[in-house]
This record gives C-alpha cells, sequence and structure tokens, in this order.
C-alpha cells in the first residue's frame, strides 16, 4: 500500500511539472526612458501594444526620468533588480553616471538596446532614426525652396539659421552634421548656427535676436530667411517670436518630428512650411529585442529613415499618421482586456490542475479509510480492554488535579483573528519589504497575497477605503515621515529609499497629506 501511495505522488509531481514546462515564457522588457513629450509618448504606446504582437510574449516596464541623467541611472539600476531579460535605453546625455549604469547592466548579462540616443557607453545594439540623413534632407529641401526663389528674384541672398538642440546628445549632434553639409553645398545663402538646449523658450529667444539685427541692418531680408529647428516643439518658439515681432509670413520655419497636433498641424495651419517625419516605430524595438533574447539574427545598427512633410502632403500623411495611432491605442486596449483574460485562465488552469490533485488524493484518502477500517475493527477488542482503567483514571480526584496541568484554559489559547486581518498584515508586510522599488506595480503585490489585480482592488477598497495606489502611497509617506523625524538623511535620499521616483513628487505628495514640506517638518526636529 505505501509503495503504491507513493507511485501515485510521483505521477502528480510529473503532471505538474510537465504542466509548468509547457508555459510559454514571457520575456520581461525594461525601458529607461529619458524625457516626456508626445513623440516620446507615442513610441512608448507603440513598444506597448506590441507585448503581444509576436510569436513571444514581452511585458514591458517603463521608466521616465524627465531630463535627470542622476534620476534615469538611478532607473536603470532599479529596473536591472526587477528580474528583467532586456534593457533598452534612450540615454538623456552622453554622461557618465549614465554611461556606467549601462556597464554595470551589461556586466550583470543583460543586453542592453540603445534607442534614438547614443552614448560612449558599449551597447548590445542601436535603433533609431538616421539623423544625419534627417538633417540633410530637410536642407536639401530648403535648398529647393532656395532655387524656386531665385527664379523670382536676386537681389537678396537668402539667410539660413539653424537652432540645434543639445550637441550633448547624440540627434542634434548628428542633426547638425547632417544640414551643414547640405549648406556647404549651398554657397548661395547665408548660413548660420545657434546652439541651444531643445526648449522653445531658447529658440523664442534666438529668432528674437535675428529679427531684430535684421531690422537694423536689411529688414526685407526677412522674406528671404529660413529657421530650422531640431524638432517641432522648439519651431514653436520661433513661431511664437515671428508673432511677437509682427513679421508672420515672412520667416519660413522648419522642425523635425512630425507629429499629429504638433508638427502635422503646424504645417497645415502655415506655421510651418515643413517638418520631418521622425519615425518612432516602437514595435521594432520589441522586435529587435525579442531577436536577441531568442538568439535569432539581428543587426548592431538599426537606422530607420523619415522624409520631409510639405504643405503638399500634409493632409494625406496627418490621415494615416492619425489612423496609425488611433489603431496602436486599440492595440494597448486589447492587450489590457488580453492581460486580464491571461490571468483568469492561469487561474482556471491553476483551479484545474489543483481538482485534479485532489481527486487522486480523494482517492488515496478513500483507500487508506478502507485500510484503517479493517484495522480499528481489529483494534476495537483492545480498546475495549482499556476502557475500564482510562475511566478509572479520569475519575480519579488526584488524576484530575494532574490532568490540569496537561490542559489550557479559555484566557490562553490564542485569539481567533479574521480572514481580513491577515491579508492586510500580508499585504502591509509586502508593500514595506518592496517600497524603495519606484516600479512596483499592484500585479506583483496580488501574486503575493493570491489575488488577482481587480481582486486586490475590491478587498483593499473595502477594508481602507482607498484604492491599492493609494494605499501605497499612504505607506510611503507614513513611511517617510517617520525618516524624515528619526534620521539625518536628506529628503532626496528618503524620496528614493519610499520608492518615490522624484524628490519634487515625494514633497508635493508629503504636503497633500500632512499639510506641510518635508523641509518644513525637519526644521521642526532640529
Amino acid at each position: 500500500m505505501r509503495k503504491s501511495c507513493v507511485c501515485v505522488m510521483l505521477l502528480i509531481a510529473l503532471i505538474i511539472l510537465t504542466s509548468c514546462s509547457e508555459r510559454e515564457k514571457t520575456y520581461k522588457i525594461g525601458v529607461a526612458q529619458c524625457s516626456k513629450g508626445s513623440w516620446r509618448e507615442k513610441v512608448n504606446q507603440e513598444m506597448l501594444g506590441a507585448q503581444h504582437l509576436y510569436e513571444h510574449d514581452v511585458r514591458v516596464n517603463i521608466a521616465n526620468s524627465y531630463d535627470d541623467p542622476n534620476l534615469q541611472a538611478h532607473q536603470i539600476d532599479s529596473l536591472a533588480q526587477t528580474g528583467i531579460d532586456l534593457m533598452v535605453v534612450a540615454p538623456y546625455e552622453d554622461t557618465q553616471v549614465i554611461n556606467e549604469a549601462i556597464a554595470r547592466v551589461l556586466k550583470a548579462g543583460i543586453p542592453v538596446v540603445s534607442f534614438d540616443r547614443k552614448t560612449s557607453a558599449d551597447y548590445t545594439a542601436f535603433i533609431g532614426g538616421n539623423n544625419i540623413e534627417a538633417g540633410y534632407i530637410v536642407g536639401q529641401y530648403i535648398a529647393s525652396l532656395v532655387k524656386d526663389e531665385s527664379h523670382h528674384t536676386t537681389s537678396k541672398k537668402p539667410l539660413v539659421m539653424e537652432i540645434t538642440g543639445l550637441l550633448s546628445s547624440t540627434p542634434a549632434l548628428e542633426r547638425h552634421q547632417g544640414f551643414e553639409k547640405a549648406m556647404k553645398a549651398l554657397p548661395e545663402v547665408e548660413y548660420i548656427c545657434r546652439k541651444s538646449d531643445w526648449s522653445s523658450d531658447s529658440s523664442c529667444r534666438l529668432a528674437t535676436e535675428l529679427i531684430d539685427s535684421l531690422r537694423h541692418s536689411d529688414i526685407k531680408q526677412l522674406d528671404h530667411t529660413f529657421i530650422f529647428c531640431h524638432n517641432d516643439g522648439m519651431a514653436t518658439g520661433v513661431y511664437k517670436a515671428v508673432v511677437e515681432q509682427n513679421v508672420e509670413g515672412r520667416v519660413k520655419i522648419l522642425g523635425i518630428d512630425g507629429m499629429p497636433h504638433e508638427g502635422l498641424e503646424y504645417v497645415t495651419l502655415g506655421h510651418q512650411i515643413g517638418t520631418y517625419y521622425y519615425p518612432t516605430h516602437g514595435e521594432r524595438i520589441i522586435r529587435l529585442a525579442i531577436d536577441i533574447l531568442t538568439g535569432k539574427p539581428y543587426e548592431r545598427e538599426n537606422p530607420m529613415l523619415g522624409f520631409v512633410i510639405t504643405p503638399d502632403n500634409v493632409d494625406l500623411v496627418t490621415t494615416e499618421s492619425i489612423e496609425l495611432m488611433r489603431q496602436n491605442d486599440h492595440m494597448v486596449t486589447i492587450q489590457d482586456k488580453l492581460e486580464d483574460y491571461l490571468g483568469l485562465y492561469n487561474t482556471q488552469r491553476k483551479a484545474l490542475w489543483g481538482s485534479l490533485v485532489l481527486i487522486v488524493l480523494l482517492v488515496i484518502a478513500v483507500i487508506t479509510i478502507w485500510r484503517a477500517y479493517i484495522l480499528t475493527r481489529r483494534a476495537i477488542r483492545q480498546r475495549q480492554s482499556l476502557n475500564e482503567e482510562e475511566t478509572l483514571f479520569y475519575t480519579n480526584a488526584d488524576n484530575r488535579t494532574l490532568r490540569q496541568v496537561f490542559e489550557m484554559s479559555q484566557e490562553q489559547l490564542p485569539p481567533v483573528r479574521s480572514q481580513d486581518t491577515i491579508f492586510a498584515e500580508t499585504l502591509n508586510e509586502a508593500i514595506r519589504q518592496n517600497m524603495s522599488n519606484p516600479n512596483m506595480k499592484m500585479e506583483d503585490l496580488g501574486e503575493t497575497v493570491g489575488l488577482s489585480r481587480v481582486q486586490l482592488y475590491r478587498k483593499v477598497k473595502s477594508i481602507t477605503g482607498l484604492s491599492p495606489v493609494e494605499l501605497l502611497r499612504k505607506i510611503r509617506l507614513q513611511q517617510g515621515y517617520v525618516l524624515l523625524s528619526t534620521t539625518t538623511k536628506t529628503v532626496q535620499e528618503i524620496a528614493f529609499e519610499v520608492g518615490f521616483n522624484t524628490p519634487a513628487y515625494f514633497s508635493k505628495c508629503f504636503r497633500e497629506q500632512y499639510g506641510k514640506y518635508p523641509s518644513e517638518l525637519r526644521e521642526l526636529t532640529n
């Protein structure tokens, strides 16, 4: 009987292991995004929409450093510690702190895909727009416009001003190289270059300075002036300067990105005479990542080409871009629902295997009970002979006194704990253990307490009156309050320790919770 039970248990273990091995691996990809903006939001949405697009599923986790290189380095390290299979990095600048973080990821055996921007750090593969080509093509487009103007006037030499982004980033440097090459092939134009920092305010200031200088030298040359900005956001600053200086329609403005509701709309409204469509293709990033992770052949350098959008083709491009973005939004929605269905499927699958194991155990239990019944009948007669002695023992006063030594009073028994109390303690412990991880998700907490995302939300809401996200933020702020009151750590150190991406956001939430900023509380405790 014992051998048969062992064989059945081994069979159950084999079935469970077989079922686990048949599961398709889901690759985890961490994305360290450097900045915000509609172009980068579009890339993020395309990567999220492509999670289930190919033959292998992936889970994309995106962290944004909002133009803070130190925060981005911290996020790269944090993402690497979450068990990711591959890292995608759009580095803010070629800085030592970011390069060292990337080197640590590579040293840990995690492939790194550099996206859009490069640094001097090593990488597994690069994918992004061909910025040299972008600058050169915009320069050629301006050359064609200059030639058209030459048929109407020859008295004024065209003036072309380039306003660059931060030249410490590869897109700005390469766009400048390509545009400068095109301008050197145009001796009939006057070309000047002004360095900027990607901001519309800086572009507005530089354009205003140019217009003022032309007012004092040759105001008519404004009609033959072109200003090329390294993105459409900067071009809005130039347009603001043109309107404020009352020369709208005289200065011709060009940009790069070609996004709906930005560059495309500016060309449609006549604010710009053109923009370069800088490709996003987040789905190609995921495709490249899967090829690397599955050992398929891939190219180390993967440039993506765009094209110039002009008043002649802007309507068609706008229609197609909006439709593609709408379809991608639908894909993200479908992907979210698919994850919910997959969670339900996994739950049902576990329940099915649990039922199978339970049935087998019930069969074993029935056999065991039957065998025990036979043995019990044999032992009944022996027990009957002992009943009399047991009765005497328990009815004897001295024995009753001794028996009390082995008995526990009602007060000594442990108090009954509700399931909600056990759940709350388990969830609280899980939150505090993972509090320093700014990328902690409710799905991870749900797995800890054995609940789906929807079940977790309902359970937490019914007990605390807060959503899981609100509860997580409240506990983080409580821990931050304790650290501010009992340690000498800085506000920045405490913000990162309790899981906030930025000290500014920590201070904002802290003031909403306690009515004062962390620095004010620190002053009260000194």
